[in-house]
């Protein structure tokens, strides 16, 4: 039995969530890879700076201790890296040029994110799990902001088998809290 061969975007977006397996934030858990010319040249997930005790084994204050912070609150004592970020970093700590890449992320990236690929001049973005400013102005300049991707920052269909475990708001947990940075609790 033949199977077919899956798109591209099939194809890296499988492999964003592959690498979001790793994640180890105690709120969404993300999974991102830079593409240039066809060829992965960065991953990312999100969790805490590398050497340092994850979420889950009490490394972030902030995470551990979520019953003391009100939604939108505490960021500044957040040691979370987002998992674009990882990615970005990743491939200037290897000295490789992302420039005109394209990142597929399994959540849509926030506004950190999104200004730190506009700088690292990312083309196009790809994510599954859409995220919206609970602010209807807010989420006006956020959606303005990520109009300026010279290709396109598009959500694919596809099915998530992990939605559950990786997407906070779907743990059962209600609505998810998000501060004015799109940063998801």
């Amino acid at each position: 039995m033949n199977r077919p061969i899956p798109d591209y975007h099939d194809y890296f977006m499988n492999i964003a969530m592959a690498v979001r397996r790793r994640a180890n934030c105690m709120g969404n858990r993300v999974g991102a890879i830079i593409v240039l010319d066809k060829r992965i040249i960065a991953t990312g997930y999100n969790g805490t700076p590398a050497g340092m005790p994850n979420c889950l084994d009490g490394g972030c204050h902030r995470c551990g201790n979520r019953d003391h912070y009100p939604s939108g609150s505490g960021y500044d004592l957040c040691i979370c890296v987002h998992a674009e970020q990882n990615a970005l970093l990743s491939a200037a700590r290897f000295g490789t040029s992302v420039a005109g890449g394209t990142v597929y992320t399994t959540m849509r990236p926030c506004f950190g994110c999104t200004k730190e690929m506009l700088q690292a001049k990312i083309e196009s973005v790809y994510f599954i799990h859409d995220w919206m400013h609970p602010d209807e102005e807010k989420h006006a300049e956020y959606l303005r902001l990520q109009s300026y991707f010279p290709g396109e920052i598009k959500k694919l269909d596809l099915v998530d088998p992990d939605a559950e475990w990786a997407v906070s708001s779907l743990r059962g947990k209600g609505k998810p809290m998000v501060d004015e940075t799109g940063h998801q609790d």
